[in-house]
């Protein structure tokens, strides 16, 4: 008797289930990578790099760590594709520690689970044994003042992949895998004006991750994502801010299953496809933080994948009393969209 496992289930449950991640197109591999954390960021469309002024500025920007003056930690929880399972959640925890005259040190750990699954007979549906699914990462990242408006940063993280304790079908070995990979980003405050951020970030740099076959390995999804970020008012009492990302997957895969490595496909995937298809590509984010008196928050945003044919609203509140901050998070993907009805919850203590 020989057990069967379709690992398809779970690639395309990861695939549906990255929001805006369906970019990605079955082009690369753990995509829990670009899952967003921090619900603060979800509620304004997922634009986030050019402010990353929280611990979650590990994921989004570790450029953002320099203006990070004080230690942070954060923690997030959401239950993943509430439409199609009840067994999927995702954790996210960071935390920032400053150290005077040096920079800020970051260490997030990213947790994704799929769940249980069920072993079967090949020739039946008799279940024999079951198994946990999981993803999970561990990132430690620094970020330092290259000049009193810009800075810098890098984020290192070990990544493991644990599918299955063994291969599909006749396959041999088993679905788990490990990796590495590196991000680098840039945040530059008063940016050609004052109230106007900018920020960079390319994540996901690194080997590609290969459970059986080493020729068949996915490559990680290295992103590019720039953005800015306005304060259009700052009052004693109000501040809103206006902010905009623009995300392109930098991976070139072919239809023999081989692709490009990171460091090639950052130029190459830019080359698939006339320039018209490529711009399609990039998807854009747009998102509003409302502010009254640093005590409660509203917050709004919009993304459009046209590749995807993703187009979600977001919105979001927050509650802050002294150190401590309590996000909400809510999207609206549409009726029938594994996305709609995603409710993120976040909480953040500052000392």
């Amino acid at each position: 008797m020989k057990r069967k496992l379709v690992l398809l289930v779970l690639a395309g449950a990861v695939l549906f289930g990255v929001a805006n991640e369906s970019r990605a197109q079955s082009e690369a591999g753990i995509l829990f990578l670009l899952i967003s954390p921090g619900v603060r960021a979800d509620g304004m469309g997922e634009a986030f790099v050019a402010l990353a002024d929280d611990a979650s500025a590990v994921f989004w920007n570790p450029g953002g760590l320099a203006f990070l003056e004080r230690r942070e930690f954060l923690f997030m929880h959401s239950n993943w594709l509430p439409q199609l399972t009840s067994d999927l959640f995702y954790d996210y925890g960071a935390y920032a520690h400053h150290v005077t005259g040096l920079g800020t040190f970051g260490l997030s750990i990213t947790y994704m689970n799929f769940g249980e699954q069920n072993v079967t007979l090949e020739n039946g549906p008799e279940v024999v044994d079951k198994f946990t699914s999981y993803d999970f990462a561990v990132s430690g990242a620094f970020g330092t003042k290259i000049s009193p408006n810009v800075g810098v940063g890098v984020n290192m993280k070990v990544i493991r992949s644990n599918l299955a304790p063994f291969g599909a079908g006749k396959e041999e070995g088993e679905g788990r895998a490990w990796t590495f990979g590196v991000d680098l980003g840039v945040l530059y405050k008063h940016f050609l004006f004052d109230r106007l951020n900018f920020g960079l970030n390319l994540s996901n740099m690194g080997p590609k991750i290969a459970y059986i076959d080493v020729e068949q390995a996915d490559p990680q999804p290295t992103n590019l994502k720039v953005g800015f970020a306005y304060r259009i008012l700052d009052s004693e009492y109000n501040s809103i801010t206006l902010t905009a990302d623009f995300n392109k997957l930098l991976v070139r895969r072919f239809q023999d299953g081989t692709s490009d490595p990171f460091y090639k496909a950052i130029f190459t995937s830019w080359t698939d496809d006339p320039f018209k298809t490529e711009m399609k590509k990039v998807i854009s984010h747009v998102g509003m933080e409302y502010w009254y008196s640093d005590f409660f928050a509203l917050r709004a945003g919009y993304w459009n994948d046209e590749i995807g044919k993703v187009h979600p609203t977001t919105f979001g509140a927050g509650i802050k009393y002294s150190l401590y901050r309590i996000d909400f998070g809510y999207i609206a993907a549409g009726k029938g969209h594994p996305l709609t009805d995603t409710m993120r919850f976040s909480f953040t203590a500052a000392f």
